[in-house]
């Protein structure tokens, strides 16, 4: 594993652990940090996340997230021994609902053919 790599894993465990033990806004979900990507320079992270829930649920999450930036900003650049505290932005991840759609879509297909 690559020291880029390492670094996108100990952000990600980092961000998860701050979310789920150190925040107590209300307004956040139940949240799930799906991935990281840092760019080559260790600068900038776009971190993705899921919201189990509904619409609403995710703005709530997005604005509770925004609003904590500059606190986790921090905490993780305390964590993480690096140079310089990495720019953090947070982007929501709809893959896990898009595959839940897909396979739905696939159950009814299956059921419409075995109709037949």
């Amino acid at each position: 594993m690559s020291r880029h790599e390492r670094v996108e894993e100990a952000i990600k465990k980092e961000v998860s652990t701050i979310i789920h033990d150190e925040l107590k806004d209300p307004r956040i979900g139940f949240v799930t940090i799906t991935r990281v990507d840092l760019s080559k320079d260790l600068r900038n992270a776009k971190i993705y996340y899921s919201v189990l829930g509904k619409e609403d649920d995710y703005k709530k999450t997005k604005i509770a997230l925004d609003s904590a930036l500059g606190f986790i900003r921090s905490l993780v650049a305390s964590r993480i021994n690096l140079r310089f505290a990495t720019e953090l932005m947070f982007k929501e991840d709809r893959s896990t609902e898009y595959s839940v759609k897909i396979e739905e879509l696939l159950n009814k297909i299956k059921e419409t053919d075995g109709d037949k």
